[in-house]
């Protein structure tokens, strides 16, 4: 960002301080236009969220607001909130991706096509699910078998969303060694 365009900002930022709505409607607008274009040159890998993770960012700029020193300038300070809003999303990204591209039941199943009851009870794929701990194989049920969503498990389970998502890993990994299956 150039200085002009900075020091602009930061003046609609310090009148938005002082109350000013008028000033913080034109702060969000321009700050959305700056950082579109800086996440647009950083998310190759996933165009179709940036507005997602920029409404994250102007979400946080307004909880944040406060937080500018006025006479500093605010492009480090809306890059580096935006940056921290990134790094979130990919985090989560790559956690949701891991537990979902796990081999899960169906993909184990598929390949056995060659026996005429490959995803029911007899299967390799069964056999080891019936192998797994009771918790390890109630998530696993409960979420390929049932179809229940994360959060469904989760409360039957007693458990939090993240330890189901972590148990079904574990689960998985453990079917997936039982079957002597390599990790993708």
């Amino acid at each position: 960002m150039n200085p002009v365009r900075d020091q602009q900002i930061a003046e609609l930022l310090i009148r938005a301080q002082g109350g000013d709505q008028t000033a913080y409607e034109r702060f969000l607008r321009e700050a959305s236009e700056v950082l579109r274009a800086f996440l647009a040159k950083r998310m190759l890998s996933a165009r179709d969220c940036v507005e997602d993770v920029l409404q994250e960012t102007l979400l946080t700029l307004h909880r944040a607001r406060h937080s500018y020193l006025p006479g500093r300038p605010v492009g480090p300070w809306l890059y580096a909130i935006c940056e921290h809003r990134m790094t979130e999303f990919y985090r989560r990204h790559r956690r949701i991706e891991a537990i979902e591209t796990s081999m899960d039941l169906q993909q184990i199943a598929a390949l056995e096509r060659s026996e005429p009851e490959a995803e029911g009870p007899g299967s390799l794929a069964w056999e080891a699910l019936m192998k797994l701990p009771r918790k390890q194989r109630m998530i696993i049920e409960g979420l390929k078998l049932q179809d229940l969503s994360v959060k469904e498990v989760a409360v039957q389970a007693g458990m939090s969303e993240s330890a189901v998502k972590i148990t079904a890993f574990r689960g998985y990994e453990g079917i997936r060694k039982m079957l002597g299956l390599k990790r993708r």
